[in-house]
Parts: structure tokens; sequence; C-alpha cells
């Protein structure tokens, strides 16, 4: 019987540690996919601003070709219209690069969360396998736990309890 209990106490407690490596080890892989999410979305930003940055050329070099062609000179309203559309580019630019950031901020920030998340189900298990140990320990060693049949009186005067003692050992 004791070593039933023992062995019922051993698998628990093994039981609640492996459930928290296996939970950290979960959360250890969400937050590579996070951060394997931001990198991508950076990757994807640069290559977005990149764009931008072409598309911005070309609408420059056209209206210069245009103003050129035109007869009208590169000084006054043409230079003024070419800075501000300038100007315009780059704030797309810079919106395309704040975007990013805050997308890769949350992706961070959900993958320290994950980790976190670990970290704590590692630290629950050990807790829970601490007191399935004591539990078990506690259901073996208590004589309390102990059938009415295998209570002898030798034993329940050691213990001193009347609801101990065995039917035959009177009510001393």
């Amino acid at each position: 019987m004791c070593t039933l209990a023992l062995i019922g106490t051993a698998l628990s407690v093994g039981g609640a540690l492996v459930e928290g490596q296996q939970s950290k080890q979960m959360a250890d892989y969400h937050a590579k996919a996070y951060e394997q999410q931001a990198r991508a979305d950076a990757q994807a930003a640069a290559f977005e601003q990149g764009q931008e940055r072409h598309k911005q050329d070309l609408l420059l070099s056209q209206a210069r070709a245009q103003a050129g062609a035109s007869g009208v000179g590169m000084s006054g309203s043409p230079t003024e219209v070419l800075a501000a559309n300038a100007r315009q580019g780059q704030l797309d630019i810079k919106a395309i690069q704040y975007g990013s950031q805050l997308r890769q901020n949350n992706l961070t920030t959900q993958a320290a969360i994950s980790r976190f998340s670990g970290r704590q189900a590692v630290a629950a298990s050990i807790f829970r396998a601490g007191g399935a140990l004591v539990d078990g320990l506690s259901k073996i060693s208590d004589p309390t736990k102990t059938t009415a049949a295998s209570t002898t009186p030798a034993r329940a005067v050691i213990f001193g309890s009347p609801a101990l003692r065995a039917p035959w050992a009177g009510n001393n």
C-alpha cells in the first residue's frame, strides 16, 4: 500500500514539473514566433519605404521635367511646389516607419509576455509539485489516514485520541 502511495506521489510531482516545462516551451515558441513576426515587419517596412522613396524620386523628376519643358524657371512657385511635394513624401515615409515600429513594439511586448508566462508556469508547477509531494507524504506517514482495522491499542495509546483507539481498548 505504501509503495503505491509513493508511486502515485512521484507521478503527481513529476507530472506537475513536466507540465510546467511544457508550458514554458510553448511560451518560448510563441515568443520566438512574435519576434520573427517583428523582424518580418521590419523587413516589409524597409521594402515599403524604399518603394515610397523610389516613387517620390520619380514624381520629383517628372515635375522637374514638366517645369523645364514648359519653359518655366526653377525658381519661385515651381521650387516651392517641388519642396512641398518632397516634404509630403518624407512624411509618407516617416508614417510607414512609425506604423512599422508600433507593430514591432507590440510583437516584442507579446514575446516578453509569453516568456514571462512561461516562467510563471514553471514556478507554478514547482509549487504544485511541492504540494503534491507534501500531500502524498502526509498520507503515507499520517496515522489518521490509516484504516480502523490496522489501528492497534498500542498505537491508539501512543497517539492518545479516543477516536484512534480500537474498540476493545476501552475508554481510558
